[in-house]
């Protein structure tokens, strides 16, 4: 698969088949990742990969602990700004629109939102989970470097014809899963990724996902 074929077709899946992934390949592609970008060669990126027994132990514990706190703990970072302001307000409503609608699920059927979200907690069924935290100590540059890490997974993931969902709802419960994965007092956790084959009956993975459009964001000079 050529990369701007990867690019084109890497989405958040939201919706996966049971059928186990090698565990081979998902270790050759954390590794393979780590030739991504980081300023002054940090690599601030700190990976958990969970399969099998660990993974079902996790979504037990999140099923309860979920009906326990369905607002969850207190975060460590914002996942988006405060007052967050057009245009990106904007996308964000527009995205949610559009998935909700392919759901079903109206906007006045809170209830029923909540409960499809609290599915994030479960991986949506995907049978490899992988979580990112990094040390404390890290600023924004390289909260930027663990981006370009995790979309070099998710390239490297279509390449093998498997799919992801990255997922900064685990930033909610970051207690829980400090407490369940060892994380350190100095590391924090950014976020989770659901890994697996995509289900394409599934209609979470069959609406057009927008994109604002070229001249709304970019600006070319002397091109």
């Amino acid at each position: 698969m050529k990369v701007s074929e990867a690019v084109a077709t890497r989405r958040s899946v939201r919706g996966f088949r049971p059928d186990p992934v090698d565990p081979a390949i998902i270790r050759r592609i954390v590794a393979a990742a780590a030739r991504a970008p980081s300023g002054g060669n940090l690599q601030p990126w700190h990976i958990d990969v969970l399969a099998g027994a660990p993974l079902e132990e996790l979504k037990a514990l999140m099923k309860s602990r979920v009906a326990e706190a369905p607002r969850g703990e207190p975060t460590e970072y914002d996942i988006y700004p405060k007052d967050l302001p057009s245009p990106y307000r904007d996308h964000r409503f527009e995205v949610g629109e559009a998935l909700y609608g392919a759901l079903g699920i109206p906007r006045e059927d809170k209830l029923g939102r909540l409960m499809w979200f609290s599915r994030n907690f479960q991986f949506f069924g995907a049978p490899v989970a992988l979580f990112c935290s990094v040390a404390k100590v890290m600023g924004p540059p390289q909260w930027s470097d663990l981006g370009m890490y995790l979309q070099t997974v998710m390239l490297l993931l279509r390449e093998e014809g498997l799919d992801s969902c990255a997922q900064e709802c685990w930033a909610i419960y970051p207690q829980t899963i400090r407490r369940f994965l060892s994380i350190p007092p100095e590391r924090m956790l950014f976020c989770g990724m659901a890994i697996g084959w995509r289900d394409e009956s599934d209609p979470a993975n069959l609406w057009p996902v927008p994109r604002a459009p070229l001249e709304s964001f970019a600006t070319f000079h002397g091109l």
